[in-house]
């Protein structure tokens, strides 16, 4: 589930590699045309941003499946209404969360803030995964990214690095590097 979504993305591509037996507003319950933060979307089409929609439906998902995976929209920070953020809602709705830190220049800092903002929030964070927006190398990774740096800044585990992906259509390429990635926190003990 994505809860909201701005402008054409992954909703469209979560239909394009699975095959979900749910409708698209049962993937991403608010959509908006115009590719901005939610609340800023909203208001451009004269709507706004419906929390109790969202909830309904990630209720219903959860009481028909054995997991629903949510996607957020961007960092904790960003804003979801004109009074959430991507964490209070995390938070709120008590949703074990995964940090997703782009491998480029300024990752640490950018860690370490999410992670500030997360723990602020009272936000369940499990752990961290970096992600390859560009092809880098191990070199690269380990420069801008160095793992034990950002576990002892933050004292969050880093549970891997999704490499770039050429064609993130590849259901096996992606199954695999989905495997090399230490998951076994986010399971209910």
């Amino acid at each position: 589930m994505k809860p909201i979504q701005a402008g054409e993305g992954d909703r469209e591509l979560y239909t394009q590699l699975f095959s979900l037996d749910q409708t698209l507003e049962e993937i991403t319950p608010l959509y908006f045309e115009a590719p901005l933060a939610p609340p800023i979307a909203a208001a451009k089409e004269g709507r706004k941003v419906d929390l109790g929609l969202i909830w309904q439906t990630l209720s219903k998902l959860r009481s028909s499946r054995d997991l629903v995976l949510v996607e957020a929209l961007g960092g904790l920070g960003s804003p979801v209404s004109d009074e959430f953020t991507v964490a209070d809602l995390a938070a709120e709705w008590r949703l074990p969360t995964v940090l997703v830190v782009p491998v480029k220049l300024g990752a640490i800092a950018q860690t370490v803030a999410n992670v500030a903002l997360a723990r602020l929030s009272h936000v369940q964070l499990k752990g961290i995964v970096l992600n390859c927006v560009q092809p880098r190398s191990d070199q690269e990774i380990a420069d801008l990214t160095p793992i034990e740096l950002i576990q002892s800044l933050t004292n969050i585990p880093v549970l891997g690095c999704l490499p770039y992906l050429d064609n993130p259509t590849d259901l096996d390429k992606l199954a695999f590097v989905a495997a090399n990635l230490d998951l076994e926190v986010l399971l209910p003990l």
